[in-house]
């Protein structure tokens, strides 16, 4: 990484770590190749979408599947057809358990009006219970993948039939529920398989040392470049965030992943006048906590040290409880909302405290912001 280049891209560039595809990036190629088929008889292949931040990947289909729909099956496409597209899930350089997994995706078209209708195939897992950003009984496809793929249908249905994209989606994945046992879906109440995930369709690949050493690289460029106020940011939503609250040059931005221990431990080294945190709140509920690694393999949302945050802030008895047995942070953190009680705020405010004590009197002003998944700011602390 050169001395004039900072922030997330030259973070990952620093690494020497290979970058691959979400399975909500995957699904929406198969997507996009099953409704250009169903429509025209041929599958493109590769297929080409357009990622969130403008990027534009190509995708091998490893399955084409055109037919008619068998005697008892529900009436699909023209002439009753359905399309299978499938692709294999590239992680790049991460440890991904779904790394080789095959996602596919059929399509049927509906009535006129219907828009987009999502259904879970095999081994891809139904929401059972609250606290996540989709409803109960809802397919586990995340809104990002689910906008991905009616933003893509809608272009194939434009370019191919000059109208809307009226059609059912059906994603699964190859083996998906063997797989999820080795993920948290079943604690969440999401069972039967696996999530269709991804906010910007790249898995960033992070391997410890790696990542640890491009932080420090991250810090140093900043300091060079005479920055005195950057931010940790968990991702590339709460990047979007600090910038619009801030204004921060990208050279002042430090993906710090779920390494927080990491961030602050080289800036107690190396000061700068200002640090902002910030991220989602369930991950920074566990710096809160005393967590500096926030990877969901080595720690996890304690629902008891947020009831006991959440009595600090006014929750009686009964609430604080329904907050320990919540099945998520955002749970968690509705409730509270809805009682009135701010605790966003009190999980920024103990996550900045938390963060001082790590920077032992380092001469470094710290801020904590957290966010949900859409990128609100649902708590804030002042700067100590």
């Amino acid at each position: 990484m050169s001395e004039a280049s900072g922030g997330r891209s030259a973070q990952l560039k620093h690494t020497g770590l290979r970058p691959g595809w979400t399975t909500g990036a995957c699904a929406t190629a198969a997507a996009t190749a099953a409704y250009t088929a169903l429509l025209t008889g041929d599958f493109p292949d590769p297929v080409t979408i357009t990622l969130p931040k403008g990027q534009t990947p190509a995708f091998a289909l490893a399955v084409e599947e055109l037919a008619e729909d068998g005697p008892g099956e529900a009436p699909g496409g023209p002439s009753g057809r359905r399309a299978t597209a499938g692709v294999v899930k590239d992680a790049g350089d991460d440890p991904d358990v779904t790394h080789g997994a095959l996602v596919r995706v059929t399509v049927r078209a509906l009535p006129p009006g219907s828009g987009v209708v999502f259904k879970a195939g095999p081994g891809v897992g139904t929401v059972t219970r609250p606290g996540l950003p989709l409803d109960v009984g809802e397919p586990a496809i995340n809104p990002v993948p689910r906008q991905m793929m009616r933003d893509h249908l809608a272009q194939v249905a434009a370019r191919h039939r000059g109208g809307e994209a009226d059609v059912e989606l059906t994603v699964s994945v190859d083996h998906g529920e063997e797989i999820a046992r080795s993920t948290w879906n079943p604690r969440l109440g999401i069972l039967g398989g696996l999530s269709i995930l991804g906010t910007t369709g790249i898995v960033v690949p992070y391997s410890c040392s790696a990542w640890i050493d491009s932080i420090r690289r991250g810090v140093d460029v900043a300091r060079a470049a005479g920055r005195t106020h950057v931010a940790g940011c968990t991702g590339s939503t709460s990047e979007k965030t600090v910038v619009a609250e801030y204004g921060l040059p990208e050279d002042a931005l430090l993906d710090m992943g779920d390494f927080a221990g990491a961030v602050l431990k080289y800036i107690r080294r190396h000061p700068v006048e200002r640090l902002t945190i910030c991220g989602g709140f369930a991950k920074l509920s566990k710096l809160a906590a005393g967590h500096l690694d926030l990877h969901s393999a080595r720690s996890q949302v304690d629902k008891g040290f947020l009831a006991q945050l959440a009595r600090q802030g006014g929750a009686d008895e009964a609430l604080a409880a329904e907050v320990a047995a919540a099945n998520t942070g955002l749970a968690a953190l509705q409730l509270c909302a809805a009682a009135g009680v701010a605790l966003g705020d009190l999980v920024a405010a103990t996550a900045r405290d938390q963060a001082l004590e790590v920077l032992r009197g380092a001469p470094v002003a710290v801020d904590v912001i957290c966010i949900d998944r859409a990128g609100n700011v649902v708590g804030r602390s002042t700067v100590r």
